[in-house]
């Protein structure tokens, strides 16, 4: 089966994409050839089988096992997938997307901070799976309530949405604090969502709060950059983001850029589903605010003076 082909849980655009989202559910011996694989990927086109399984530590067999996991029918065809992967990457994708480097100039910074900004936009629009956020989208639409969890980083994600939901009328809130997750979480029932937020997928936290809120009734969703990582297990729903990682971009940083991308999607779609109530609620709040900026008309500030 050609890359391309794989099953829909695969459905990255680029054969790398895809095995730094499958990496945490894969064997551990897998886990060395994928980080073999990853480490020079433009090198795998002249290397043998035997010459991968070597290097990782491992067999052939587990070369080979590890190429159905990721959606690949054996190695002759990630051989084929990811040469033409290599030969659509241009010299500014081989300059860029390197790790940035003890010594660089803070141009050449700046240039590599964007290139992987926007290459994290790029590859998390590319995999999204758009079922998924379409019952993600169709279930917050119809909540009674909302409750988003994310620890971290992602913490400030669910701050995010809890402000954008807020703003169209949407009663949404934002937890990171274990105790007050795990109490809204309970008091959830049929009707309501729930959605968990976590790069890796592994946040005990998160994870915790989604679980109770399942066993309420609500419909969980989580949003992880690993397609089998443990929160995908309690999930109803998963959307995934597709952000690799470079020594000076920990978790804390990528992942945030490709989370926010999802987030908007999901933001966006919801709208649209509620867009007479959104059109109206976006009226309204911006009224509301519209005498805390400067040059704002006086007659606005007369009527919030009149009104107190």
């Amino acid at each position: 089966m050609a890359i391309d082909d794989a099953p829909a849980e695969a459905g990255a655009t680029s054969p790398l994409v895809r095995i730094r989202s499958l990496l945490p559910g894969l064997a551990k011996a897998e886990q060395r050839v994928a980080n073999i694989v990853l480490s020079a990927p433009a090198s795998i086109a002249r290397r043998s089988i035997t010459d991968v399984a070597e290097a990782a530590g491992t067999s052939e067999t587990t070369v080979t096992r590890f190429c159905k996991a990721i959606g690949v029918g054996g190695y002759p065809d990630l051989r084929i997938a990811l040469a033409a992967d290599t030969a659509r990457t241009s010299s500014r994708d081989r300059d860029l997307g390197g790790d940035i480097e003890p010594d660089d100039r803070l141009d050449q910074i700046i240039d590599k901070v964007a290139y992987a900004d926007a290459k994290a936009v790029e590859e998390t629009a590319g995999q999204l799976d758009a079922d998924a956020l379409s019952a993600v989208v169709d279930a917050v639409a119809q909540a009674r309530r909302i409750d988003v969890y994310g620890v971290g980083a992602s913490a400030f994600v669910a701050l995010d949405l809890q402000q954008k939901l807020h703003r169209i009328g949407l009663t949404c809130f934002a937890w990171s604090d274990t105790h007050a997750a795990l109490t809204s979480a309970a008091l959830l029932r049929d009707g309501d969502v729930a959605l968990g937020i976590s790069h890796t997928g592994a946040t005990t936290e998160t994870i915790e709060a989604l679980r109770e809120a399942g066993h309420r009734g609500a419909v969980t969703a989580a949003l992880t950059n690993f397609s089998r990582s443990p929160i995908t297990e309690i999930a109803d729903h998963v959307l995934t983001t597709a952000v690799r990682e470079t020594t000076y971009r920990s978790g804390a940083m990528a992942s945030r850029i490709g989370q926010l991308t999802v987030i908007d999607c999901l933001f966006i779609g919801v709208a649209q589903r509620r867009i007479d109530d959104t059109k109206a609620a976006l009226e309204v709040t911006y009224e509301a605010v519209g005498a805390h900026r400067l040059g704002a008309r006086p007659d606005r500030r007369r009527h919030k003076e009149d009104g107190r």
